[in-house]
């Protein structure tokens, strides 16, 4: 949306710490895309050293943090250098090993294999298999190394980041292969695993059963998510089965869309929400964006709904037999303006094209 989103993310940081120490959580789960970017500001990176450090020091949480298609994996991988072998596992680069941590609580052994994103060619190097030129093949790879080290009779959590068949997908999701292929990943790929959670996809959401799981994006980071509530997942690993509750996020600022007129919308509650706004005007105006943030000062995209509809619009007379000159006209007309010409205008026009086709039948 090209504003700074700073303040917002440590608001929802804030939110998250709050919640390990009301749940009293064992285990802090990220599962990818901890930066939106492979070179992230300085700042995005100190704030979130800054909310390590007082998850280690404010509460008793262990964590599980892996990379994501947007981070680099070298950097992700360099925060395990500071990390305590017995309560933390970060993981950026796929590893042949796949050793998982290991953590007891009253019903025995629990194993959290951590499995950070990776592109196919280098899963290939990894795990020394040139057949492996899929996401889902990737996958496959690590689960295959990650059950190996599970312990026997220990309950075992994959913390993953994939598209995986059935996901809702919004419109900010990149693409997770380079080679233009499916990277859809069957969630049968994670059978034996007692929770699967999920990186990547921004919709809070389950897919396939109960147990597979995507927390989502803390926050919206497009339009398309506009109205999406935003939320963290408390799970609780019994001797057998999860139980799943949702924390919902409680952003300082929403992503909004707005539609109407644009003396309408500068007529509105003055608000710092993130607003999309799409002018129903006719005709052009003159420097809109700068007069609607007067009352959104975090307005950050304007369209007119006329040139949203000319864009889904096909070629005029699309797939039409015997379009006469009146219904062209009016076609374009409906895609210019956004309504069809009323009748008068369609007088003017049958006017205007008789003394054009009676001039033709002079001449």
């Amino acid at each position: 949306m090209g504003l700074s989103l700073e303040e917002d993310h440590e608001v929802i940081l804030g939110q998250i710490l709050e919640a390990l120490v009301v749940e009293r959580a064992d285990v802090l789960v990220i599962a990818g895309d901890v930066f939106d970017r492979a070179s992230p500001p300085n700042s995005s990176i100190r704030q979130f050293n800054r909310f390590l450090k007082r998850v280690a020091e404010e509460t008793e949480a262990a964590v599980v943090m892996i990379s994501g298609n947007h981070d680099s994996g070298d950097r992700i991988e360099a925060m395990s250098v500071f990390s305590t072998a017995s309560r933390v596992l970060v993981r950026g680069i796929a590893d042949a090993v796949e050793a998982p941590l290991v953590l007891r609580d009253a019903q025995g052994e629990v194993a959290f294999s951590a499995l950070p994103f990776s592109y196919e060619y280098a899963a290939r190097e990894v795990f020394r298999d040139e057949s492996i030129n899929a996401p889902a093949e990737v996958v496959a790879a690590q689960i295959a190394a990650a059950r190996r080290q599970v312990p026997d009779g220990a309950r075992w959590v994959v913390v993953a980041h994939a598209f995986v068949a059935g996901g809702a997908v919004g419109e900010t999701e990149r693409a997770l292969t380079r080679v233009g292929g499916i990277e859809t990943v069957p969630s049968d790929v994670f059978d034996g695993a007692d929770y699967v959670a999920l990186g990547h996809l921004h919709k809070p959401q389950e897919v396939s059963a109960s147990h597979i799981r995507y927390s989502g994006a803390p926050l919206a980071f497009g339009f398309d998510e506009a109205g999406n509530e935003k939320s963290m997942t408390v799970v609780d690993l019994k001797a057998e089965g999860v139980e799943i509750r949702i924390v919902p996020f409680r952003p300082i600022r929403q992503v909004r869309s707005l539609t109407g007129a644009f003396s309408d919308l500068l007529e509105g509650t003055p608000s710092d929400d993130f607003i999309q706004a799409i002018l129903t005007d006719e005709n052009p105006l003159i420097d809109p964006m700068k007069r609607l943030r007067a009352t959104y000062p975090n307005a950050c995209h304007l369209a007119y709904a006329r040139q949203e509809r000319a864009a889904e619009t096909k070629a005029l007379g699309s797939g039409r037999a015997a379009v006469t000159p009146i219904e062209m006209i009016g076609d374009f007309v409906k895609v210019v303006r956004g309504r069809e010409p009323n009748a008068t205008e369609v007088a003017i026009v049958a006017e205007k094209l008789h003394a054009v086709t009676s001039g033709e039948e002079q001449t």
